[in-house]
């Protein structure tokens, strides 16, 4: 299997989780999993694949943490790279923006590296989001508020497409 980081924002503590259930269902290292508020100079060239992962804030906010990093990924040479993204969001309170802030990192990627992870809409309630092209999110979206009885099994069939897709 490809070499695999994690690079996440997390105000909650809700995507940092779903960030370390994704890595212990791929068997990545805690070394390669990043809190991007501590993340300085990111050695991109180590990583095949990096799984991007923030909680969508407000009306479509990306996480704080990420105003700032997403500049870094924009500008980062991710040629030859794999990317999945990732994101938590609350489809009852913000049905409108639902996981928006995946929606926004894949804008800044999706011309720079290879993009893998995709979700069926169906069995999601929510009413619009950035984060859907063709009737399929561009990652994997995750309700903890809502619908946290869903996570397991949606982070399951989701690394398993990782799985297969990196191998």
């Amino acid at each position: 299997m490809s070499k695999i980081g994690i690079f996440y924002g997390s105000s909650s503590g809700n995507t940092q989780g779903v960030a370390k259930r994704i890595a212990s269902k791929l068997g990545i290292d805690n070394n390669d999993i990043h809190d991007i508020r501590n993340a300085k100079a990111i050695d991109w060239s180590i990583y095949d694949v990096l799984l991007f992962g923030s909680s969508t804030w407000g009306l479509g906010d990306l996480q704080d943490d990420w105003e700032d990093f997403i500049k870094t990924v924009a500008s980062a040479n991710l040629s030859g790279k794999t990317v999945a993204l990732f994101g938590c969001g609350d489809s009852s309170s913000y049905a409108d923006t639902f996981c928006d802030a995946i929606g926004k990192i894949y804008e800044a990627v999706k011309d720079k590296a290879a993009v893998i992870g995709f979700t069926e809409t169906a069995g999601y309630s929510f009413d619009a989001s950035q984060a859907v092209i063709d009737n399929q999110f561009v990652g994997l979206p995750i309700d903890e508020d809502n619908e946290s009885n869903l996570t397991e099994e949606r982070i399951n069939n989701w690394t398993d497409k990782i799985r297969a897709a990196t191998a």
